[in-house]
């Protein structure tokens, strides 16, 4: 098993058209069995993508776990998600 870290940038207004590609990239490279690391800021996309996900503040993880649990805590959907 390999690992890479991928950085999309897609915080920096590309087409959604490229979102949608890259991110099936990334899909298809870790079914393959390479371990990813994603660093992204849009939020709800990483963690739909990620089986794990780490939230940082100011250099430090403040939350960790499973991509899932991340996408319904109250916290990271109020501060994170918009909502």
């Amino acid at each position: 098993m390999s690992s890479s870290t991928v950085q999309p940038g897609l915080g920096m207004g590309l087409a959604p058209i490229v979102v949608q590609t890259i991110f099936d990239t990334i899909r298809r490279v870790a079914r393959e069995g390479v371990t990813l690391l994603l660093i992204e800021q849009n939020a709800r996309l990483a963690l739909q993508t990620c089986d794990r996900g780490y939230v940082m503040e100011s250099g430090s993880i403040t939350l960790s776990g499973e991509a899932k649990a991340l996408l319904n805590d109250p916290q990271v959907r109020r501060a994170y998600l918009g909502e």
